[in-house]
């Protein structure tokens, strides 16, 4: 079998490391990489983009290596890897069929060596990505390429996208964890981002993304990791966005003692613009965003994003613009004389409704259960944590939220959590808005440059609801 220009690509055996394992070529930390690049006043750009043909994941990672001052290069693994089913990887790899990303369980350490050859250095980290909640052998495979550096969590890569029980996503995380940390004994200092502040794109007001977020970095910490990212991704209002990734900020450095940890920020998630103009300015703002917030980190997002899968030269491009727009915004800090250290500090609580809504819904489920996996059980189970408009059986069901006159996406109805004296709560869920919540952002960014096709402003006084859709083509 073979893939573009003749590659060799072969089958991955399938045995799976009990332990440490040897550190393959120059390695260096993510988590170094990244806080250097903060240092200077540079945000780390990264994108999502993974293939399953080695000579075009080999040179989109080239690519993406030279489009700014500082990237991280990404695998993004296939959907047959996500869910343990490498026979119909490499049934597909066999017959020459293309997969949504790169089957890096299914091909030889081989293929995936060459892959990474004279491209992966200390000057450019690469971070595998998968979005599984059975992540041992993606994590066994990675480890196996020298590579350390991987994302998800036991809740975030379980209730949005299938119908694995919760328990068992605890467990088979908990044992991914645990090998991740074993490969400090190596010399490597394995690096692991939550997933949690990504949930469902855009239908988790930032309270209990930011909660969820700080959450699962904490379950990471005590299975023995001491580098980590916490995930945030953008919504419908930037003040709001920024109360929340300095309440993640103010988390992390109260959670995570004896820990390297940065935020990462996501371009938004849900319906993203269908102009081109409109999808480069929301990339922008997400910029700018991280920027001002003091996440260090952006994962973007492409002009193609409500069409299809972007090529690599579609992400080069947004590396580029991202990169270009948060140069901008730090010139543009600079020239206004601002401390950015002052700036990027968290508020007090009173000053800061999601750290208030967060730090509730933190402290009720860490007194749940000494054990956080037991306790993230019970929680869910008891309805303290409950991502509306998730369909997952371990998912209680019964909050809802919307966006409210000012763009901030907040609650109609808290369920179970315990946040009633800190959270608003307003508004009943109708069909009217269901549109106008879903394209909420798309339409704010595309309505210079497309011909409208519903209306997009709700009726005065009232709340906008959301639905259980969000969109876009890619989701990590």
């Amino acid at each position: 079998m073979t893939g573009a220009a003749g590659t060799p690509v072969t089958r991955a055996a399938t045995t799976r490391p009990r332990g440490p394992v040897a550190v393959h070529g120059s390695r260096a930390s993510f988590a170094r990489y990244v806080a250097d690049a903060q240092a200077r006043g540079v945000l780390v750009v990264q994108p999502r983009m993974g293939f399953s043909d080695p000579a075009l994941m080999r040179a989109g990672l080239r690519a993406t290596r030279d489009a700014a001052e500082a990237v991280v290069g990404t695998l993004t693994i296939d959907s047959y890897t996500r869910v343990g089913d490498e026979l119909s990887a490499v049934r597909a790899l066999n017959e020459d069929h293309s997969l949504n990303g790169y089957p890096i369980s299914s091909l030889s350490p081989h293929t995936s060596r060459w892959v990474l050859d004279g491209v992966r250095d200390p000057s450019f980290p690469v971070q595998v990505r998968h979005g599984s909640a059975r992540p041992q052998r993606i994590v066994a495979a990675l480890a196996a390429l020298g590579l350390d550096a991987t994302e998800g969590g036991p809740v975030s890569y379980c209730l949005p996208y299938g119908r694995t029980p919760l328990a068992d996503s605890v467990r088979n995380w908990q044992q991914a964890c645990e090998f991740l940390a074993s490969l400090r004994a190596t010399g490597a200092e394995p690096h692991l981002e939550t997933f949690g502040g990504c949930m469902l794109g855009q239908l988790c007001p930032p309270g209990l993304l930011v909660a969820l977020s700080a959450l699962e970095a904490v379950f990471f910490h005590r299975a023995g990791l001491r580098s980590i990212s916490l995930s945030y991704a953008q919504q419908t209002n930037p003040e709001q966005d920024v109360h929340a990734i300095h309440a993640l900020r103010r988390l992390a450095a109260e959670l995570l003692p004896d820990t390297e940890w940065h935020v990462v920020l996501y371009t938004y998630m849900g319906l993203y613009p269908r102009s081109r103009e409109g999808a480069l300015e929301l990339l922008k703002r997400s910029a700018e965003l991280a920027v001002e917030a003091g996440a260090a980190r952006l994962i973007v997002k492409t002009v193609a994003e409500a069409h299809r899968i972007p090529t690599v030269a579609e992400n080069v491009e947004a590396l580029r613009v991202a990169s270009a727009a948060a140069r901008d915004a730090h010139r543009t800090a600079a020239a206004r004389d601002t401390d950015r250290t002052a700036a990027a500090g968290p508020p007090s609580v009173s000053d800061n409704p999601v750290y208030a809504e967060a730090r509730a819904l933190i402290d009720a489920v860490l007194g749940l259960d000494a054990d956080l996996g037991r306790a993230l059980l019970t929680a869910f189970a008891r309805g303290y944590l409950d991502v509306p408009y998730c369909l997952h059986p371990d998912n209680a069901g019964r909050t809802r939220s919307y966006i409210d006159e000012s763009g901030r996406l907040t609650w109609s109805e808290i369920g179970s959590m315990p946040i009633g004296p800190v959270a608003r709560s307003s508004g009943r869920l109708t069909a009217r808005g269901l549109f106008d919540a879903l394209s909420f952002v798309q339409s704010r960014h595309d309505n210079h440059f497309l011909a409208p096709t519903a209306p997009t402003a709700a009726p005065s006084g009232r709340p906008r609801p959301l639905a259980g859709l969000s969109g876009g083509t890619s989701r990590r």
